[in-house]
């Protein structure tokens, strides 16, 4: 099965939002390569990367369903070139 390495950018203004992203994401946690968070508490919302390797049918559900949550903004940057699936147990 052919993936791709994509960026996922984060903006949560919502924090009544978090419990459900971070359920999503341990739901995709399998793909999810690395993860890093900035909390912005001066503007009240944090802003996050996820480096994903998964399928782009994956990439693309994982992002609609954060940027459906309520006060959640995501934008994702694909890789130009599709990897063949690292051997885990996804």
């Amino acid at each position: 099965m052919e993936t791709r390495v994509a960026l996922i950018g984060i903006i949560v203004e919502n924090p009544d939002s978090v419990e459900k992203m971070n359920a999503l994401l341990h739901e995709y946690g399998s793909w999810i390569m690395g993860r890093m968070g900035v909390p912005y508490r001066e503007k009240g919302m944090s802003i996050i990367s996820i480096v994903i390797d998964a399928p782009m049918n994956q990439i693309s559900s994982l992002s609609g369903k954060l940027g459906m949550l309520d006060g959640v903004s995501t934008k994702t940057i694909y890789s130009r070139q599709d990897t063949p699936a690292a051997k885990t147990d996804r």
